[in-house]
């Protein structure tokens, strides 16, 4: 007898990553379509939904599929509504029933969803570095910097369903950034891979110090990483910089929450030779003596795109 089937999508600025999974955790099938492309909600979901009918026909998963689970930025648990994310063009203002959409195309099969950082959480937590660990802090570092708490082996919603915004907690109280949620300081405007490429282009236009990330035209935080490998004193500088604001923050989730660990994932996690020592610094410099040196500082196990999809799964398997 064929065995059940779920799909996991984790949908963020840039792009959204589906697959069919099975009960081993095991992605037999994923795609990849751009979520930027669009500011039609409706357009959106079309897509994806087309996506996810080619590649449960390419696994060979019609009618075997159980349910759907998304992580997605601003989405509430509850009640499978979308509300105002603004890193997606389409869902930036009011709210978008997502999880009925989707469902509706997708021929009645059930779908449920969660924010893209708790989602990461779940698939660390299940088959990554978190396995085993019940008290924990997720920190996705992608477009945006999203987060998931987990307490006592529950992923912590709050009573609307959004708990844990982390991103959107004060990083600089005065002249910070603008925010794209309408706050200014967030630590997402500093510590995503986005405000890496901002601090570095400020600090170019604030001196003249010589930097190959001057010849070029946009730079993103990829370039920033290039150039820091090869060396680059202001982009070494960058990251130590970023990395000290993270740990900064980090001390102050330490002190809400006693976790064993702050898991990192998202493309800005990869630039770990960067980021660690000044992360672990600076933590370990503004936590009180009770937890220095105390929490682990993890980067996930799991690729990136692995560790959400399979953390969004796991919301199928419960519907």
């Amino acid at each position: 007898m064929a065995q059940d089937l779920v799909i996991g999508i984790d949908v963020g600025g840039q792009t959204a990553k589906c697959g069919v999974v099975d009960a081993r955790g095991n992605i037999i099938a994923q795609t990849v379509i751009s979520s930027e492309n669009t500011t039609n909600a409706d357009e959106f979901v079309a897509a994806l939904a087309e996506a996810l009918t080619r590649i449960i026909a390419e696994s060979h998963a019609e009618g075997r599929i159980r349910g759907i689970g998304v992580g997605i930025p601003n989405g509430n648990f509850y009640t499978g509504v979308v509300e105002n994310a603004v890193n997606l063009m389409w869902a930036k203002s009011g709210n978008i029933p997502f999880a009925k959409m989707l469902q509706e195309q997708m021929n009645g099969i059930p779908v449920s969803l969660t924010n893209d950082a708790n989602a990461a959480a779940m698939g660390e937590m299940t088959y990554g570095a978190a396995r085993g660990m019940k008290n924990f802090i997720m920190i996705t570092l992608g477009t945006g910097v999203g987060s998931g708490i987990v307490i006592n082996g529950e992923v912590v919603y709050g009573h609307d369903g959004f708990a844990g915004e982390l991103g959107h907690t004060c990083a600089v109280r005065h002249n910070g950034r603008a925010c794209n949620c309408g706050k200014t300081g967030c630590l997402e405007t500093y510590a995503s891979a986005t405000g890496v490429a901002r601090t570095a282009r400020e600090w170019l236009e604030m001196s003249d110090e010589p930097s190959p990330l001057r010849s070029l035209d946009v730079i993103k935080s990829k370039n920033v990483y290039e150039a820091a490998k090869e060396g680059d004193k202001l982009s070494l500088r960058v990251f130590e910089y970023t990395g000290r604001i993270l740990g900064e923050k980090f001390a102050d989730f330490i002190e809400f929450s006693s976790p064993e660990a702050i898991v990192l994932f998202g493309g800005l996690a990869r630039a770990r030779e960067f980021l660690e020592k000044p992360i672990l610094d600076a933590m370990n410099e503004n936590v009180i003596p009770l937890w220095r040196n105390k929490v682990q500082l993890v980067f996930s196990s799991l690729k990136e795109s692995d560790a959400a999809i399979l953390g969004a799964s796991a919301l199928a398997w419960e519907l």
